[in-house]
């Protein structure tokens, strides 16, 4: 019992922040609710089966790691799945990437898988108003 008591513990000492930055499945109301926030949001357009986003994942796991502060939402939308999502954010192909600050759109990027470009684009947005 112990163990599990550690682990509750220490998930609940993490800054509120850690918890925006996990992925979460995209919804048209999570995403509008985000936005009414003026949250910056990250939506990701991937495939299960696509190599470019596993290394976007990648890079968003470092991302993650190496700031912890910025409370950044990670929206995923499946390429495969979710035709009406990859059809409004008009992405041409898996491996989209999109990133809001509320209702304005900061960086559209299809196949980038350059850690500092994903990195700056990021932090730029985290530094938007």
């Amino acid at each position: 019992m112990k163990p599990l008591f550690f682990a509750l513990a220490l998930a609940l000492s993490l800054p509120w922040t850690a918890w925006a930055l996990d992925k979460e499945p995209y919804s048209p109301e999570r995403f509008a609710a985000l936005q009414a926030e003026n949250r910056l949001v990250l939506v990701d357009i991937f495939a299960t089966w696509c190599p470019t986003c596993a290394k976007q994942a990648e890079v968003l796991k470092a991302y993650r790691a190496q700031h912890p502060e910025v409370a950044l939402h990670i929206l995923e939308v499946d390429f495969d799945q979710d035709k009406e999502a990859v059809k409004r954010f008009r992405a041409p192909r898996q491996s989209t990437l999109l990133l809001y600050r509320g209702e304005e759109q900061l960086w559209f990027s299809v196949a980038e898988t350059g850690q500092e470009a994903i990195f700056a684009a990021i932090n730029q947005g985290a530094k938007t108003p």
